[in-house]
């Protein structure tokens, strides 16, 4: 494998690589689009009512390690999209994403999950709060996202009256899943940004507006415990919404995750494995895919 840039993660390519060497040797095509939809902001950002979109997962107690250093827990992954009031705060988590979990404490939802500023934004008279947030799921199937999942999600934010979203992706393929909705919305008038951390994965799709912070995955809001992070994140986004004019723009944060890029080195980086590792690790992948698809089937069959 190639050594590490300065630059952001080749998340395509080390995804490629790390599962190669686990043992799955086709691989993944992500999804690519050569045209993408824009939306203009309809009216002014103080009279347009912002929903927010996320891939974390509300909190269940009886499904296993959750929380702050907590492995991936494919038992707490949710198949559907579901909502919530943004009038209050909820206890979202994201145990079941493959975020960089050797550089991120998963203690601070504010880095995943910023309806609390958004909140304040409402409150100040900078936006319009949707009634209500929506979950997303996070799907390898690109035919289940785009023909089952982003039209319920849009289906909701036309429900809400909302006219932009703001989108927080987590893990390599919620970049994913999240583009494809943002495009989806984006195509039925509603204006978007995408907030991430894997910027080969979104720009290689084609979104209308993208968000990049070149931090571990896990954190495309801010910093943890670093609130003048959060608010520069959401700042810039909601500039994006009224500054951008055609679709593929990108804005990348100023801000750097720490004095050097050194943490880049660990994510699914299939060159520092041992044998040993990897046959670990390939079990943890099979045990995990089969508990997922099981709790997929049967969350589907009751549909």
């Amino acid at each position: 494998m190639r050594g590490v840039a300065t630059g952001p993660i080749p998340y395509m390519e080390r995804t490629r690589d790390y599962y190669a060497a686990l043992g799955y040797h086709s691989p993944y095509a992500w999804a690519h689009y050569d045209d993408t939809p824009f939306q203009r902001l309809r009216q002014p950002l103080a009279r347009t009512r912002i929903t927010l979109v996320t891939t974390a997962a509300p909190y269940q107690p009886d499904k296993g390690p959750q929380g702050a250093g907590a492995p991936y827990n494919a038992a707490a992954k949710f198949y559907t999209v579901y909502s919530g009031n943004t009038a209050r705060d909820h206890d979202l988590r994201i145990a079941h994403v493959a975020i960089d979990r050797d550089n991120t404490s998963m203690e601070d939802s504010g880095t995943w999950f910023p309806l609390p500023l958004l909140r304040r934004h409402a409150l100040t008279g900078r936006l319009l709060l949707a009634q209500r947030f929506h979950g997303f799921p996070t799907n390898r199937s690109q035919r289940h996202t785009l023909g089952i999942d982003a039209p319920e999600l849009l289906a909701r934010c036309v429900a809400d009256g909302a006219g932009a979203a703001l989108l927080v992706a987590n893990c390599p393929v919620c970049h994913q899943s999240l583009a494809l909705a943002a495009r989806h919305l984006e195509t039925h008038g509603i204006s978007t940004v995408l907030l991430g951390c894997a910027r080969d994965i979104v720009e290689h799709c084609g979104v209308p507006r993208f968000l990049f912070s070149d931090f571990p995955l896990g954190n495309a809001a801010g910093r943890p415990h670093d609130l003048p992070s959060q608010e520069t994140t959401l700042d810039l986004a909601l500039t994006m919404l009224v500054s951008a004019n055609a679709a593929r723009s990108t804005v990348q944060s100023p801000l750097r995750w720490g004095a050097d890029d050194a943490w880049k080195l660990d994510y699914a980086n299939a060159g520092r494995l041992t044998a040993d590792e990897i046959g670990h690790l390939h079990a943890k992948h099979e045990a995990a895919r089969l508990t997922a698809r099981g709790l997929r089937a049967a969350v589907l069959q009751s549909d």
